[in-house]
């Protein structure tokens, strides 16, 4: 298989969600992994087991009776039974399989920044809703957090391009000072947000999987997790298929694949785009209902962690993978 790879006025008011999980004395704090070291742990098991990694990029491909030949940026080439197009939003991989995708764009853009704050976070991560899109606090090691900042993309434009003191002013209103004083340590950037599906998750040797398939507003903060769920499928699907001397690249097997993730990729995107049509806005009405929403999810516990077992991806047919089974 080839893998590629303070004060705030109206226009800031937050209704807030928090999720605090349920740390006991003597236990670590939880928070977010970073994605280089995500990626850096991720290199070296693949190293370990002996696993061949090219950084050229796909360039092209030509599929014969029982293989697909694959051409990289480098001039190397190789033969496998399937290509794995998991090469982001814009994979080219898709695009060079003819399979167009379906969506829109919400107008909206994510700052994506690390701050550092002088008290601790005890794990806990804040999502501010705020009428031009949600406010993300999320936690990670030390005193620092990570910022998925949602704003109107010509606003969010504007935002990166300030000062670094205009734009501390800006995140502050946002943030607030419950950390203490908060500084942006490293860039801060802006990233387009929509709501993208590809037309078919599989083509003949090729599955997709990540960004490459489906692309949703990081509302709920689900991509790496849909994403996980499709390499943990796909996995076992391949899996399967090998032990019954099955070809891997075969049609069945990717039909399987496809299968098991459309409709929970086609679930979750309706949910956050109802959600972000929801809560991006200036509606007193939805306010008040969303308000009133949240208050009664926030005073029932089971309801709660039932909503919480979703957002982690531990409902319906969840791959062995994820639930810490061996293939």
């Amino acid at each position: 298989m080839v893998v590629t790879d303070t004060k705030v006025d109206d226009a800031v008011r937050p209704t807030f969600l928090t999720f605090e999980g349920e740390v006991q004395p003597g236990e670590a704090f939880a928070h977010m992994i970073e994605n280089r070291l995500l990626v850096d742990a991720l290199v070296a098991k693949a190293k370990a087991l002996g696993i061949a990694l090219r950084t050229t990029p796909v360039t092209g491909f030509e599929r014969r009776a029982n293989a697909i030949d694959v051409s990289f940026a480098d001039g190397a080439t190789v033969s496998a039974r399937l290509l794995v197009g998991a090469d982001g939003a814009r994979s080219q991989i898709r695009e060079q399989a003819g399979i167009a995708t379906h969506g829109w764009s919400y107008g909206q853009s994510a700052i994506v920044c690390t701050v550092a704050h002088e008290r601790p976070h005890n794990g806990r991560a804040e999502e501010h809703f705020l009428p031009p899109g949600p406010f993300a606090i999320l936690p990670l090691t030390g005193n620092r957090a990570s910022i998925v900042w949602t704003e109107r993309t010509a606003d969010a434009e504007r935002y990166v391009a300030m000062s670094d003191a205009e734009f501390h002013d800006e995140l502050e209103k946002r943030f607030g000072l419950h950390l203490g004083d908060i500084e942006v340590v490293g860039p801060r950037r802006a990233f387009p947000l929509g709501l993208y599906t590809a037309r078919s998750f599989i083509a003949e040797r090729i599955a997709l999987i990540g960004d490459a398939a489906h692309v949703i507003h990081p509302i709920a903060g689900q991509g790496l997790n849909m994403g996980l769920r499709d390499v943990a499928a796909l996995a076992e699907a391949v899996v399967d298929a090998a032990r019954l001397g099955l070809d891997i690249g075969g049609v069945q097997v990717l039909e399987r694949y496809q299968r098991w993730r459309r409709f929970d990729t086609a679930m979750m995107g309706v949910a956050t785009d109802s959600l972000n049509r929801l809560f991006s806005n200036r509606s007193d009405v939805l306010r008040l209902a969303r308000d009133i929403g949240l208050g009664v999810v926030e005073r029932m516990p089971p309801l709660k962690r039932m909503f919480i077992r979703e957002a982690a991806g531990f409902t319906g047919e969840v791959p062995k993978l994820l639930k810490g089974e061996a293939l």
